[in-house]
């Protein structure tokens, strides 16, 4: 008995522990709690940053009693690391730059990386430099977005695509990948982010494959100014290509947003982009791009299960009970947030905002967002410049850019079968 209670002590029990009073508050509580202000012009903006900062304080605090760490010095350096993480929120907010799908974690490595590199870092601001943990909360709470109605909504010509395409896709990057020369693990990350959603679905593997956060924030910047030409790209080649192929303006419509959700590597890209072609269009790409979404669990998991399967030297396969302590726990609190939160919304146990959309999944994607957001600031303090420039991460750009162009092309394909061919053939 006391075994396992020293097993449940590890960070990753810790991390799912902590992470469920946040889920809790956005199921029980989500119209009492703060939003992630966009400016500081009024007051209430002030009330919301300074709770929400009390929030992560608390999570930490109670992390860190659990793990048995020191405590001194914590209040202040988290204030310091939330203010940047702050600003970078701020920034991400600014129409211009919300517009080309620049997320608030692309400022947080930013920003942090100019002041480890500018500035000296003080031994007061390193206490709360702790992207692991911040990150492994921040997967946990975006499990609760992972809703398995977003599946359903696709109908199965939309779940085929996703399937086909975050299969096909994911194997040609690790392959890629690994012929240029790229770890293991970061392989895996970059397959990840050009076959699923981006951001979100590199920060999952990356915690998953045990993944350098360095590269991570390389990979992620990589997926956020990528996203902007592509966000003009896909549209033209749509209006290009498409009316060489269908008459029907419906169809190519239809396929347009199949191939524009199945390709851009953010949520907010995908939107923007889709819209230049038609509504109807933007329907079907944003649908599209939220049963890929769902499948950042699936990969997660099998990413996991492979990695804590693997023999050692002797190449022996390992026992269960090793298989059990080398798989990341944090995924199990991921997978059960999203299984709780898709069961209480076909329960119709969720509220509507006057916008359409679940209130309390959405309270999880403001506190995934806060977390991601502060382990960034932290991996942007951790990182030396010139270990961004280095010759693997040029290999990793490649990889990258060769994956996407796979990614444009594979997903064109399967679009225009499934829904130029086979769909208007069964109705």
């Amino acid at each position: 008995m006391k075994k396992w209670l020293e097993q449940l002590k590890t960070e990753d029990w810790v991390v799912v522990a902590v992470s469920i009073p946040l889920l809790a508050m956005a199921v029980f509580i989500p119209g009492y709690l703060p939003s992630i202000p966009k400016h500081l012009t009024l007051l209430s903006d002030w009330q919301n940053a300074l709770v929400l900062y009390a929030i992560v304080l608390v999570v930490l605090y109670l992390g860190w009693l659990m793990l048995g760490r020191p405590l001194k010095g914590i209040v202040v350096s988290l204030l310091a690391v939330f203010v940047v993480s702050l600003l970078a929120q701020l920034t991400a907010a600014i129409p211009q730059v919300a517009y080309y799908g620049f997320e608030s974690v692309f400022f947080s490595v930013i920003f942090g990386l100019i002041i480890r590199n500018v500035f000296h870092i003080p031994a007061w601001m390193r206490p709360a430099i702790q992207s692991e943990f911040f990150i492994k909360i921040g997967v946990v709470c975006l499990g609760a977005t992972i809703l398995f109605s977003d599946v359903m909504k696709s109908g199965a010509i939309g779940l085929i695509q996703a399937v086909l395409v975050v299969t096909i896709v994911w194997f040609f990057a690790y392959y890629i990948s690994r012929r240029l020369g790229v770890d293991r693990s970061s392989a895996m990350i970059l397959s990840s982010g050009v076959s699923i959603c981006g951001v979100s679905a590199c920060i999952t593997a990356a915690r998953v494959a045990g993944g350098d956060d360095k590269k991570l924030s390389y990979i992620v910047s990589l997926v956020l100014i990528v996203v902007v030409p592509m966000i003009y790209l896909m549209p033209w080649l749509s209006h290009t290509l498409l009316p060489l192929l269908f008459d029907d303006p419906k169809v190519i419509q239809e396929v347009a947003g199949a191939w524009i959700g199945g390709t851009i590597d953010t949520t907010s890209g995908v939107a923007a982009s889709s819209a230049i072609v038609s509504e109807l269009s933007n329907q079907h790409a944003v649908i599209i791009k939220g049963a890929q979404n769902v499948l950042i669990g699936v990969v997660a998991f099998f990413i996991a299960l492979y990695l804590s399967t693997r023999g050692e030297k002797n190449n022996t396969a390992p026992s269960l009970h090793i298989v059990w302590e080398k798989f990341p726990k944090f995924i199990i609190g991921f997978v059960a947030a999203s299984l709780v939160f898709s069961l209480c919304q076909a329960n119709d146990l969720f509220q509507l905002s006057p916008k359409g959309k679940w209130v309390e999944p959405g309270v999880a994607k403001m506190f995934s967002g806060l977390f991601f957001s502060l382990a960034f600031v932290c991996v942007g303090l951790e990182t030396r410049l010139k270990e961004i420039i280095s010759r693997e991460n040029r290999h990793l750009m490649w990889g990258f850019l060769t994956a996407q162009t796979f990614n444009i092309i594979i997903t064109f394909l399967i679009a225009c079968l499934l829904f130029g061919v086979i769909k208007p053939l069964v109705g």
